[in-house]
Order: C-alpha cells, then sequence, then structure tokens
C-alpha cells in the first residue's frame, strides 16, 4: 500500500491533540509531576498542582464560558444577511461507525446538529446545498453520510458532495473549487459556533464571500437567556468538560492557523 503523507499527517495531528487537549492533558501534567518529584521535587509538586488545578477549570462553566466567548459568534445568522448568497456550505464533524440501528456509518451528534440547521436554512432560502467532508481511515466519506442523512431524514436535496477533505482548510480549499467551478463566490456557511471563527477565516483565504451561520452554541447565548443548565451547569459536569474539549481544540486550532499563514 502506498505511503499517504496527506493521511499520515493527519493521524500525527490527531495523536498530538489527544496529548494537548482535556481530559488527558491535565492527568499527562499530573503524571510528569510525580515522575519529577524525586529528582525536582519543586518542579514536580507545581506540575501536580497545574495539573489538577487545569482539569479542575476545565469542568466549571465560568472558567469554561471564558474561553468559548471569543470564539462564539454573538448573533445567529439573520436571514436578510443570506439574500445575495449563492449556496449553503454545511462542514462534516464527524462519524458515529457501525451504528445497529443503521445498519452500518453515520454521522455523529456534531454534525447531524449541523445538519438539522442547514436543511432548515435550505428550506428558509430554497439555496443549494454543498457537504464537506473525508474519510480518513479509508471508510465512507463523511459528505457522502451527510448526503444520505439530508435527503433521508431531512427530505432535503445536495447539490455538491465534497469528499476527500480531512481537516478545516481543505474543507474549505476544496468545496471552494468546486463551487467556482459552478460560479459560485458566495455563501452561508453552517457549523458549531465555536467552530466558526476559524472556518470564516479559512473559506475566506480560499476566496469564498462568507455570511457565517452558526449553530450548537456552547457558552452564553445570543439572546442573553441563561445557559442551559445541560451544557454548562452551574457546578463541574460531563456537559461542561464537553465544551472545554470543544474551546481549547479550537484554540489550537487557530494557533497552528495562524502559525501555517
Amino acid at each position: 500500500m502506498d505511503f499517504d503523507t496527506a493521511i499520515a499527517l493527519f493521524w500525527l495531528k490527531k495523536l498530538i491533540s489527544v496529548l494537548i487537549l482535556p481530559p488527558l492533558m491535565p492527568f499527562a501534567l499530573i503524571l510528569i509531576g510525580l515522575l519529577m518529584g524525586r529528582r525536582r521535587p519543586r518542579s514536580g509538586r507545581m506540575l501536580v498542582w497545574t495539573g489538577l488545578v487545569s482539569g479542575l477549570l476545565l469542568i466549571t462553566p465560568a472558567p469554561v464560558g471564558l474561553l468559548l466567548e471569543p470564539l462564539e459568534p454573538r448573533q445567529p445568522l439573520s436571514l436578510s444577511a443570506a439574500t445575495d448568497a449563492q449556496a449553503i456550505v454545511i462542514l462534516g464533524g464527524g462519524r458515529m461507525s457501525n451504528a445497529p440501528e443503521y445498519g452500518g456509518d453515520t454521522v455523529n451528534r456534531i454534525t447531524l446538529e449541523r445538519l438539522r440547521y442547514g436543511a432548515r436554512l435550505s428550506r428558509q432560502t430554497g439555496l443549494p446545498i454543498l457537504v464537506s467532508g473525508g474519510a480518513p481511515s479509508g471508510e465512507i466519506p463523511e459528505a457522502i453520510l451527510m448526503k444520505s442523512s439530508l435527503e433521508e431524514d431531512f427530505d432535503v436535496r445536495v447539490r455538491w458532495t465534497e469528499p476527500s477533505s480531512l481537516d478545516t482548510r481543505q474543507n474549505a480549499r476544496y468545496s471552494a473549487g468546486q463551487l467556482k467551478a459552478s460560479g459560485v463566490t458566495r455563501i452561508v456557511l453552517v457549523t458549531h459556533a465555536a467552530h466558526m471563527r476559524r472556518a470564516r477565516a479559512e473559506f475566506e483565504a480560499a476566496g469564498m464571500q462568507v455570511s457565517i451561520a452558526p449553530t450548537a452554541w456552547l457558552g452564553p447565548r445570543p439572546i442573553g437567556k441563561p445557559v442551559d443548565d445541560e451544557v454548562l451547569p452551574n457546578l463541574p459536569s460531563a456537559g461542561s468538560a464537553y465544551a472545554a474539549w470543544f474551546a481549547v481544540h479550537e484554540w489550537v486550532g487557530l494557533l497552528a492557523y495562524r502559525l501555517s499563514r
């Protein structure tokens, strides 16, 4: 089998992200601190306490909200802002492998949240849809699963399918290539609110004019109501931990984006 550099880099990034993102990151700091304890007790204790404190902060709503606030747009899409758009682009967010009730692979929760909103926007605006997402392990491309879900579950037709991208940058570049070939340069971009800042930057760098359509806020809602207890409760919870993982993932992604420009 031929060595695929792009696939190798994708999995290397995934491995590094597992090590530097919660929930493993705080435990890694604690472990390193314990291992250093005998030779450098002061540094070891500092790392242990850093791991403990960061682990607690990353499951607590207030600090997680601070991480999310600069990432998430303050307002949802206004339909008047989409009047000049020519297409809706929905970005994939992952897959669910071997789902027994579906008889095989299907989209995961993150992707489904984006598809639901994209389908709603398509009905409201009449705009055609492009779905974007590849298959790093050689399975059915994520875009194909997205297309099936939209057409079978939401009764919404997909015009373009981009099945080769492995990350947000490739989402933008490969999608832009297809759209420009069809004369499309103005899009409504659908992705999670926390992912929108990075996704918008990539699509604009690829030559698209972007109207943002964020969905699935994890931090304070744009309308100013209290945050849902199931997402960021007042006390540490699994919901807060999930939101923290998403937020840190996006900050690392933004750093990588800036370093690679």
